[in-house]
């Protein structure tokens, strides 16, 4: 039998143009994790002015969630990673879809078996379960391999006779893998580096399910390869498999791709894999969108992240490009992109780092650019003009990590309080604030201007008459209820500003609704 030792260069280039591809399964709404490796393959493919493809394995009918696919292709949309051949885009290898390849697989399927390197397999579950009883009652372990396969019910222990009769008879049946008994796998992960697997430690995996659905391990061999796939970069989940998935190339007589398995994404505390349960634990969102009613949380872009940040802080995780810049666009990391100085260790996700990269990119915006934003985010900015409302962002920017913070901040300017903070207006609350509130009125009332400086000035002289009268009203006295009256909490931007911007008629108006609480 052929001796199975594949041994790949770490900088071996492959004889055709650099197309990788992102093959998320449609159970459920797009990981973060799932979303790393997109940008991970996204950068290569355009770093290497090659294709990123993006391709739907829906082989698994039963797991298969409505909208899940919609749901991918818009959270890479909203992150700028758009696919340049996929489902929606078309192109010259597809289908994108596993589920229309299925004659694909069935094709490529015989030939294995007609080669000898696949066969049927017709064992019921009741008697696998025998099997593994028996081994584990005599302190084994269970393996379908060269070890057992004669033993059992298949066309390699069945005679080509009895297989014709049990295959006419529509007995049911898997296709497995016929791996070699005594063979070394060995291959260069670019990321790990050599790895090495003694072949008699495997089983025959399933290629082709009982229910006539090709498996992940025969169904991404055959895209890979149909689509010209040279860079295979994915999760460290996968890193068990490839030995099966080498010795699938080879049985075909097919070039390999290059491979990387890039680490796991870890929770918040450093413990295990970032999870729905780890993220929602931590109260981390672990989706890009929000995704109906499954999560407790929302996305990231419900929270106000910015999507150059998101992909700023994810490219960080495992990568690094060997410097101390950490601030990058998406092109940017195209040019630094290097898929050798990804991390073999897992990496933690922080929160906190993430919401830091969304300050900084978020400072970086104009007025004009933050006010489209905030309005696709839903918020009603009508009340203010353009010019104004980018005077107000360029200085909430400043006090804000997300933009719901800056929503936040600058809520104010755009409408009277909805409701008022109650521990604030414990504090800012006294036996002269309606009084004090009421003589303010006044003041506001015959001030000529709305300028900001004169405002500062008329504020300030009705504090300084204050402290001097017989009840010794200090500042705090004031401007506390006064910034209640306008925000409706204690902090915020400069109370003047905020007078000036919504004007003296709409200042009176948010301090006599006050005033009618008190």
């Amino acid at each position: 039998m052929k001796n199975y030792c594949f041994i790949f260069d770490k900088k071996r280039q492959v004889s055709q143009k650099v197309r990788v591809r992102f093959a998320p399964s449609p159970t459920g709404p797009l990981h973060v994790g799932g979303l790393r490796t997109a940008l991970f393959n996204y950068l290569f493919a355009k770093q290497n002015k090659g294709v990123f493809v993006l391709r739907i394995e829906d082989t698994d009918k039963k797991r298969k969630v409505l909208g899940a696919e919609e749901y991918i292709v818009n959270a890479l949309g909203w992150c700028g990673l758009t696919a340049d051949e996929s489902m929606v885009k078309g192109g010259e290898l597809g289908p994108y879809r596993q589920s229309e390849r299925s004659h694909l697989y069935k094709k490529h399927l015989k030939r294995l078996i007609d080669k000898g390197f696949a066969y049927y397999a017709f064992d019921s579950e009741e008697a696998l379960d025998l099997h593994r009883e028996t081994h584990q009652k005599n302190g084994k372990t269970f393996i379908y391999n060269w070890h057992n396969r004669l033993k059992l019910k298949n066309s390699i222990s069945l005679s080509e006779e009895k297989t014709q009769e049990l295959l006419n008879a529509a007995e049911p049946y898997v296709v497995r893998f016929k791996c070699p008994e005594n063979q070394t796998i060995k291959t260069t992960d670019l990321i790990r580096g050599v790895v090495e697997v003694e072949s008699g430690l495997l089983d025959d995996k399933i290629l082709y399910k009982s229910d006539g659905a090709p498996t992940y391990h025969l169904a991404n061999v055959i895209d890979d390869h149909l689509m010209k796939i040279s860079h295979v970069i994915r999760g460290e989940e996968w890193l068990p498999s490839l030995a099966l998935h080498c010795l699938l190339y080879e049985a075909f007589g097919w070039e390999k791709p290059l491979f990387a398995h890039i680490p796991l994404i870890l929770s918040p505390s450093g413990k295990g894999k970032l999870s729905k349960r780890s993220g929602e634990k931590a109260d981390v969102p672990v989706y890009p969108l929000a995704w109906g009613k499954e999560s407790k949380i929302d996305g990231y872009k419900e929270e106000g992240i910015l999507p150059e940040a998101l992909i700023n802080f994810m490219a960080m995780l495992g990568w690094g490009p060997g410097n101390e810049k950490e601030l990058y666009t998406l092109e940017e990391l195209v040019k630094d992109f290097d898929v050798s100085k990804i991390s073999s260790a897992g990496a933690q996700f922080d929160f906190e780092k993430l919401k830091w990269f969304n300050l900084k990119h978020l400072r970086k915006k104009s007025g004009e650019e933050l006010l489209e934003l905030l309005i696709s985010f839903g918020c009603n900015t009508e009340s203010l003009s353009k010019e104004k409302s980018t005077e107000v962002l360029n200085a909430a920017k400043e006090r804000s990590n997300t933009l719901k913070d800056l929503w936040s901040v600058c809520c104010c300017f755009y409408g009277p309080p909805k409701t008022y903070d109650e521990e604030g207006r414990k504090k800012a609350i006294s036996n002269s604030t309606k009084v004090v509130l009421e003589n303010l009125l006044e003041m506001l009332g015959s001030l000529g201007s709305e300028d900001v400086e004169n405002i500062k000035v008329g504020l300030h002289e009705f504090c300084e008459e204050a402290s001097k009268s017989k009840q010794n009203i200090k500042m705090r006295e004031i401007m506390m209820p006064l910034r209640m009256a306008m925000v409706g909490s204690l902090s915020g931007l400069d109370i003047s500003f905020i007078i000036s911007s919504v004007g003296i008629k709409e200042s009176c108006s948010r301090v006599s609704d006050f005033i009618k609480t008190l």
